[in-house]
């Protein structure tokens, strides 16, 4: 069973401090690095070594420890996330308008005005459809 374990760092100065807690056995570590990337390794090293190499660790999400600066990155993944699930809706969209248009005999040209792509686009998107 994967388990994903929850980091929480803080800064002090320059440097990082990255405390997981609930590990196996109950166990707790901390690690310190001089930037996010560096603490968030070294944490991600001392968990796995915790968790005795075991191929049920999933993974490690690193959290700034203060909420207003969690909750910042946490919007930011929220919204990379809605803005990959709004491509991914525009390409099913398109590819069905594509489908739907050169089945009813428009051309690619005409197609690609309608959907503000050019012609090319639209005769991969519908390979054998002519302009």
């Amino acid at each position: 069973m994967a388990v994903t374990y929850v980091a929480t760092a803080t800064r002090t100065g320059k440097r990082w401090t990255a405390v997981a807690r609930d590990l196996p056995g109950g166990r707790t570590v901390q690690a310190e690095g001089a930037s996010w990337g560096e603490v968030r390794r070294n944490v991600a090293d001392l968990v796995f070594e915790a968790h005795n190499a075991d191929a049920g660790i999933g993974a490690l999400q690193l959290v700034p420890a203060d909420p207003e600066a969690a909750a910042a990155v946490v919007d930011v993944i929220a919204a990379r996330s809605a803005r990959i699930l709004a491509e991914q809706a525009e390409r099913d969209a398109v590819r069905h308008a594509v489908r739907l248009l050169i089945g009813e005999g428009w051309s690619p040209r005409d197609i690609g005005s309608a959907l503000l792509l050019s012609h090319q686009r639209i005769s991969q998107l519908a390979p054998g459809a002519t302009t």
